[in-house]
C-alpha cells in the first residue's frame, strides 16, 4: 500500500506554465481534494473510496485562470517577469499540485520530452492518459455551507452519490494499490505546501512554483520592492531552501538465536493487546543500520546486529518513508522498556503464537482511526485473538507475515558466538 506509483510525473515539464495551464483544462483531468489533510471520498458498496472530481467540478476552489505563471496583475507573466524565480508561479489562490499522468500503456508512452513541447495545446492533445491534480481547500477559509454548495454541484453528487471527508488513515482500509499510491503522493505534497508558508531563509511569505513541487520566496519576485531588506539567501543557487520532504524511518523486527521468535512492541498510545514492529526516525549522522540498532536499544533494551534490509513503503502521515529491516538479537537477555518509555510492553513471540493471530479472522484487522478504542475492547470476547498485529497494508504487517510464513529464513546461532556488525 502507498508504493508503486502508477503515474508518469512528467517532472521535466513542471516549470512550464503553458503545459500546466493546458493540461489542467483537459476534460480528462481528475482531482483529489483534501480538507486539513483528510481526503474527499464517496461510497461504493458501503465502502469509502477516494472521490475523483473534474476540473469543472473544482473550478470554484481553484479560482480564475491562469492557474500557473501568474503575473503581478491578473493574467500571465509578462516577458520581463519571466525569470527563474517565477517559473510556473502560483501566488494567487491555494497551492495546486500536479501529481502526474496515468498513461494509456496499451498504446505505448504518451509522454513528451521537453524538446518537443513547443505548442502547449497541441502537445497536451497528444498525451494519452488521465492527468491528476491535488489541492487542500482548508487554506481557502471557506465556510462549510459554501464548501458544501460547491460539492453539491459536482457531477458525482448530481449522479446521486454523496461526498464526505474521511479520516486520512482510514483510506488504507479499502483503497486498492492504484488509489493508495496516488493518495500517498497527493497527501504528502499538499501537506508540505500547507506547512511551509514562510521562507526559511528570511521569513517572508512563500508561494508555489513548478506545479506545487517547489516553493519560492516572495522577495525574489521581480516586482517586489526590497529596499532596506537584506537579500534572501534563497536567491542564490537553486532558489529552493525547502524541498518536498521524505522523512526516513527504520521499522524492524528482531529475530532471535533460533530464528523462531521475533520481538514485538506495544506502543503507549494504543490500549489493549496490539503489537507491532519497533520503529523510529533516522537521526543526523546515522546510517540505516545505525538507526536500527539504536532504536532497538532505546525502545526495548535489546542489542541488535546483522541488520538486513527487506523493503520500503511511503507513509503519507505526513511524509515518512518506512524502511523495513530484520536484525538478529539474543532472546535470553532481558527486555526493558524504561529507557525512552515509548513502549508499554515488548516481548518475544514464537512463530506459532504469531501464526495463530495471522490465521484468525480479525487478527490483523484494524481501523486505524479507531485503533485505541477498538483495541481496548480486545479479549473481552472469547472469539477475539490473544493479540493483534498490523495488516499487510502496512510494512510492519508484511515484515511479520513474511517471517511467520518462512518467506525469509534465519539460521540459528550460538548466543556465545561473536556478533556480526552487518
Amino acid at each position: 500500500m502507498f508504493a508503486g506509483s502508477p503515474l508518469n510525473r512528467l517532472s521535466w515539464l513542471r516549470n512550464s506554465h503553458s503545459f500546466l495551464n493546458s493540461i489542467i483544462a483537459s476534460p480528462k483531468s481528475r482531482w483529489l481534494l483534501f480538507k486539513s489533510g483528510n481526503p474527499l471520498t464517496t461510497k461504493t458498496e458501503g465502502k469509502s473510496i477516494l472521490a475523483y472530481l473534474s476540473t469543472k467540478d473544482v473550478s470554484p476552489f481553484i479560482g480564475q485562470a491562469p492557474h500557473f505563471g501568474q503575473g503581478r496583475e491578473s493574467g500571465l507573466l509578462t516577458s520581463e517577469e519571466q525569470i527563474s524565480a517565477t517559473e510556473a508561479v502560483r501566488h494567487r489562490g491555494s497551492p495546486i499540485v500536479f501529481l502526474g499522468l496515468h498513461e494509456n500503456t496499451s498504446s505505448g508512452s504518451g509522454a513528451l520530452p521537453s524538446s518537443e513541447f513547443v505548442d502547449a495545446d497541441k502537445a497536451v492533445a497528444k498525451l494519452e492518459g488521465v492527468p491528476y491534480f491535488a489541492m487542500d481547500i482548508s487554506d481557502l477559509e471557506l465556510e462549510e455551507p459554501a464548501i458544501q454548495a460547491t460539492l453539491n454541484e459536482t457531477e458525482v453528487v448530481k449522479a446521486g452519490t454523496s461526498l464526505t471527508w474521511l479520516d486520512a488513515r482510514s483510506v488504507m482500509t479499502n483503497a486498492n494499490l492504484f488509489d493508495g499510491a496516488i493518495f500517498a503522493e497527493a497527501r504528502s505534497m499538499v501537506d508540505w505546501n500547507t506547512r511551509n508558508r514562510f521562507c526559511p531563509g528570511c521569513g517572508a511569505k512563500q508561494h508555489s512554483l513548478w506545479g506545487g513541487w517547489k516553493l519560492g520566496c516572495s522577495t525574489l519576485m521581480p516586482w517586489v520592492d526590497n529596499a532596506g531588506r537584506k537579500p534572501c539567501p534563497s536567491g542564490k543557487g537553486l532558489h529552493n531552501f525547502t524541498h518536498p520532504r521524505s522523512d526516513p524511518v527504520v521499522i524492524m523486527l528482531a529475530v532471535d538465536e533460533t530464528g523462531e521468535k521475533i520481538l514485538l512492541g506495544q506502543n503507549n498510545r494504543f490500549k489493549g493487546q496490539f503489537y507491532s514492529a519497533l520503529a523510529g526516525f533516522i537521526e543526523p549522522g546515522e546510517t540505516f543500520e545505525d538507526a536500527v540498532k539504536r532504536e532497538m536499544w532505546e525502545e526495548a533494551g535489546v542489542k541488535a546486529w546483522d541488520v538486513q534490509y527487506h523493503s520500503g513503503q511511503p507513509w503519507p502521515f505526513p511524509a515518512s518513508l518506512m524502511c523495513g529491516f530484520y536484525a538478529r538479537a539474543d532472546s535470553t537477555q532481558p527486555v526493558r522498556t524504561d529507557l525512552d518509555n515509548e513502549l508499554s510492553d515488548a516481548r518475544w513471540f514464537t512463530r506459532q503464537e504469531v501464526m495463530s493471530v495471522l490465521t484468525h479472522a480479525t487478527g490483523s484487522y484494524l481501523d486505524l482511526a479507531k485503533l485505541a478504542e477498538a483495541s481496548s475492547q480486545l479479549n473481552k470476547d472469547a472469539n477475539e485473538p490473544p493479540f493483534r498485529v498490523p495488516p499487510t497494508t502496512a510494512i510492519a504487517g508484511v515484515l511479520i507475515k513474511d517471517w511467520a510464513e518462512g518467506k525469509v529464513q534465519f539460521p540459528t546461532f550460538s548466543v556465545n558466538s561473536p556478533k556480526g556488525n552487518l
